[in-house]
């Protein structure tokens, strides 16, 4: 009788407490996600559709005339000039990400797996980013007394009697470009690959060294395919950045070089918007591929 009258008395206590609208559980997740829906939808998906927008309108010197028209699509891919663009950028684009890989990834394999102690481990880690407290263009530009005719590299080599005279393409060149974009970007390559490097369960060596492996085994079967995440988002970012950059192919190169992101600034610069637009529009896919890619290759989702 008493468990009886004491479910009795909890039943009607759940009646009281419980409301008297209670929502469904996939709509109170769909209703959690509404900020961040609205927050990506002003921010990052209504200014991507206005340039879109944009990109079919018509224009002139006196300004801006809304229509559809597939004019600046067709002057942009029916134009040599922009297919020869966009094969500069994505040069810069592998190269960079190439050498952003391969130092990257050494980088942080030497402090996820040689430095012992975790303090020492984020201590060098800190270093690494104390030219992030910078501006990009400083660091870039810091580059110039080092690559100049009369810079630190010249002046040392013809010193030493290596060379009779400067070299002239250590500084506003393709050289100078990468050796720039390597410099701003080989972080945005070393921070997730240490992130998925540390997550390595350290037995998985001793067991592959009890099986017989060598160390350039262990790290070609174990550590590199384990640390593919890591790369992948790396190499996202690394991609991205370096086909939107446009401030280090104008400086670096002296204006002797192109990229897509430089083209659109030069349309801007001109009130040439649409066409900027379309341009911008046309590298988003571009990118967009890359990054799909880039998916398809390693799952991504293994490191989130």
């Amino acid at each position: 009788m008493a468990t009886i009258a004491s479910a009795e008395t909890n039943e009607t206590t759940e009646r009281v407490r419980s409301p008297g609208f209670r929502l469904a559980p996939w709509a109170a997740s769909y209703l959690q996600a509404v900020p961040l829906i609205l927050i990506l939808g002003f921010f990052f998906i209504l200014p991507i559709l206005m340039i879109a927008v944009v990109s079919f309108w018509d224009y002139d010197f006196a300004g801006l005339y809304p229509d559809f028209l597939t004019m600046n699509y067709t002057e942009t891919l029916g134009s040599w000039v922009t297919w020869k663009t966009y094969l500069n950028t994505l040069k810069f684009t592998v190269i960079v990400w190439a050498l952003t890989v391969f130092i990257g990834f050494w980088v942080a394999y030497f402090l996820a797996f040689h430095i012992r102690r975790t303090s020492t481990q984020m201590i060098l880690f800190l270093v690494c980013t104390v030219p992030f407290m910078t501006s990009n263009i400083i660091r870039m530009i810091s580059w110039i007394p080092v690559l100049g005719r009369n810079g630190l590299v010249n002046s040392a080599l013809i010193e030493m009697g290596i060379i009779p005279q400067p070299i002239e393409w250590l500084l506003y060149s393709d050289f100078a470009v990468v050796l720039a974009m390597v410099h701003l970007y080989t972080l945005f390559m070393v921070t997730p690959i240490f992130n998925t490097l540390m997550r390595i369960d350290r037995s998985l060596f001793e067991a592959a060294r009890d099986a017989g492996a060598s160390g350039w085994q262990i790290l070609w079967n174990v550590v590199i395919p384990l640390a593919k995440p890591g790369i992948a988002i790396g190499s996202i970012f690394v991609v991205t950045l370096v086909m939107a950059d446009f401030s280090t192919v104008q400086v670096m190169s002296g204006g002797q070089s192109a990229s897509v992101a430089l083209m659109m600034k030069n349309q801007m610069s001109l009130l040439q918007y649409p066409a900027a637009a379309a341009n911008a529009v046309v590298l988003l896919i571009v990118v967009l591929m890359m990054v799909a890619a880039i998916l398809r290759v390693v799952d991504i989702r293994k490191e989130l």
